[in-house]
């Protein structure tokens, strides 16, 4: 499939120009603009998923060819621009610009593209886990644990409440296998909160 992609605010003089340039690009690939995604009075700040652009994206395919008059067109901040295009290249869906004659597709320029992408994948995450251990040495030299201790929580969440429950079902013979079920616990579970009788 091949998308004809335009974003514009309410000028109509320049959704004409966008439409003129996308068809002539499509000429020049030798390529006809099969469907039109239209975001009118949309901002590029918005994310994709809330702009017809995202449904699109969703049911990309690979060999489909998305043309647009200019990278900006997809959005205003740098990010969401490598995300659309990431999203893209992971559904071998091909992607041309008009005005700065953009080419997302199998050649050195999106491999170079490729590579930005995991090296920015990676210091995200790099970052992420730093943030992590930076947080969780704060919470310790607050004297405060990290963690649950194992079982805590079934133990006192899931059975405290049903405590006397529990010792009826058990006075009446009834086994605990049958008891952890309706209690929607594990049998192990309910063996250690017993303990505490």
């Amino acid at each position: 499939m091949i998308y004809g992609y335009i974003r514009v605010s309410t000028d109509r003089q320049d959704c004409a120009n966008q439409k003129l340039g996308i068809e002539a690009k499509a000429k020049s690939l030798g390529m006809r603009i099969e469907e039109y995604i239209q975001d009118n009075g949309v901002s590029g700040t918005q994310e994709p998923e809330s702009r017809a652009l995202g449904g699109v994206l969703q049911q990309l395919k690979p060999g489909d060819v998305i043309i647009c008059s200019e990278l900006s067109r997809l959005g205003r901040k740098l990010f969401m621009i490598m995300r659309i295009l990431e999203y893209c290249m992971q559904r071998g869906a091909r992607l041309y610009t008009v005005k700065d004659n953009y080419e997302l597709g199998d050649n050195i320029q999106s491999k170079v593209l490729a590579f930005a992408f995991g090296i920015s994948a990676e210091i995200e995450r790099d970052l992420i886990s730093q943030r992590t251990k930076e947080a969780l040495a704060r919470r310790k030299l607050a004297g405060h644990p990290l963690g649950r201790i194992r079982g805590s929580r079934n133990l006192h969440y899931k059975l405290e409440p049903h405590a006397q429950y529990i010792k009826n079902q058990l006075a009446n013979g009834t086994p605990r296998y049958k008891i952890a079920a309706k209690l929607h616990v594990a049998p192990w579970t309910l063996r250690r909160f017993i303990r505490q009788f």
